[in-house]
C-alpha cells in the first residue's frame, strides 16, 4: 500500500470514536518508513506550531492497527501526544527548519 492511498481516510479509535482524517504523513527517510500520520496538512509553521501539531494532531504509525475503509488506531496514553524526549525535540527542530 502506498501512503498516498490513505490520504483523506477517516481515523477511528479501536473504541469507535472518530479522531480525525489523514491529511499528511511524516516519513523517516533513514529508516525508510512512515513514522507519523498527521491530521493537519503540512504548511509553513514555526517551531511552536510544529510542536502543537505533533502533540495534538498526529498519530504514531506504530499505533495503527488496521487500514481498510478507515484507519483504525489503538488508544494508548501516548497515542497522539509526541513523547517528551530528545528524539521529539529533534523531530520538532527538523520539521520547523523545513518550512
Amino acid at each position: 500500500m502506498r501512503i498516498s492511498e490513505i490520504y483523506g481516510m477517516d481515523i477511528y479509535s479501536d473504541g469507535g470514536a472518530h479522531i480525525g482524517e489523514v491529511r499528511d504523513a511524516i516519513v523517516d527517510l533513514e529508516k525508510g518508513e512512515v513514522s507519523r500520520v498527521l491530521m493537519d496538512e503540512w504548511s509553513s509553521m514555526d517551531r511552536d506550531e510544529v510542536k502543537r501539531m505533533l502533540q495534538h494532531k498526529s498519530i504514531l504509525f506504530k499505533n495503527i492497527k488496521n487500514i481498510g475503509d478507515v484507519v483504525l488506531v489503538s488508544i494508548t496514553g501516548q497515542m497522539i501526544k509526541a513523547p517528551e524526549s530528545g528524539a521529539a525535540t529533534a523531530e520538532v527542530s527538523d520539521l520547523a527548519s523545513r518550512r
